[in-house]
């Protein structure tokens, strides 16, 4: 690589770093920097009235002014391990739903004429025309106690002898409005994969006698799996974090890892602590990245 920047013109040189200098420049201001200073603060210590204490002016080497007190804070109380597993829990869950839900919408709409597939397109993305804060506050007055959804889910109830519920300030309302703002992010991925798939491969096995379902299974499914991958990548990850749903539509109990860094941040003010957390949540997340990257080449090594 060297060697063919070395032979590079003057002028091609200029190019390559008028193409890649930007977005490098980009992710180091608003990515590594951040990311940096988010370390450094989750060792210090907060301050008397909340953010960082000043750095006590001594010498360097001695690290006056660092701790590792969040840490020990974070792995000494297991409620934090437990708003963790709830919080990845809750992102599965969402994961799962807008997987089985997106991929009959998206297969259906690969399989459309072209104008029809369009106009679906086109009703995917439609939610995104109107503010996120306005959709999340729609689904309060979709599950309140006077609404219809809940007096017909409360009269099924009722005639079998069970009590009624509060479906909004509860983990379902959590869960429905997680799934309705990310179902978006997994149809996509997987219409742009299932668009791209070669309808001779399913008509050479129909040739060998494979019948609709081993079709899809032995076919189409394999195929999609990148698109499985990238669209449970944008559900998961963004779920992982959000903290504007459950603050909206949950109740007392439905603090999640986002909540509790938001608190952090802008409640207590206890910055290194909020700094602690978001930490482990990038390494989670990170490791799940990581995982998934492992399943999906292993999967593709021995398909």
């Amino acid at each position: 690589m060297s060697d063919e920047h070395a032979n590079l013109s003057p002028a091609a040189r200029l190019t390559k770093w008028l193409v890649s200098g930007p977005p490098f420049v980009f992710l180091l201001l608003f990515f590594v920097a951040p990311s940096i200073i988010m370390v450094v603060a989750s060792f210090r210590y907060p301050g008397e009235f909340g953010g960082l204490a000043p750095v006590a002016a001594a010498d360097p080497a001695t690290l006056q002014g660092l701790t590792l007190e969040t840490y020990r804070f974070f792995f000494s109380d297991f409620i934090y391990t437990e708003i963790f597993i709830k919080s990845f829990f809750v992102a599965l869950a969402t994961t799962v739903i807008c997987l089985v839900m997106a991929y009959p919408l998206a297969l259906l709409i690969a399989r459309s004429p072209k104008k029809s597939r369009d106009l679906m397109v086109l009703l995917v993305i439609l939610p995104f025309a109107s503010n996120f804060l306005i959709r999340v506050y729609a689904w309060m007055i979709l599950l309140g106690p006077q609404a219809a959804l809940s007096q017909l889910v409360n009269g099924v109830l009722g005639a079998v002898g069970a009590g009624p519920v509060h479906l909004l300030f509860s983990p379902f309302a959590v869960l429905i409005a997680m799934v309705y703002v990310h179902l978006p992010f997994m149809v996509l991925p997987l219409y742009t994969n299932l668009e791209k798939h070669d309808p001779s491969l399913l008509d050479a096995a129909q040739d060998l006698g494979a019948n609709a379902w081993r079709r899809f299974w032995h076919v189409t499914f394999p195929l999609s799996l990148p698109g499985i991958f990238s669209g449970s990548t944008l559900v998961f990850i963004p779920v992982l974090g959000m903290f504007a749903i459950p603050d909206i539509l949950g109740g007392t109990g439905d603090m999640l890892i986002g909540n509790l860094i938001k608190e952090q941040f802008l409640g207590t003010r206890d910055w290194p602590f909020g700094s602690t957390l978001s930490i482990m949540l990038t390494l989670a997340v990170l490791l799940c990245v990581w995982l998934a990257a492992r399943v999906g080449s292993t999967r593709g090594r021995y398909a």
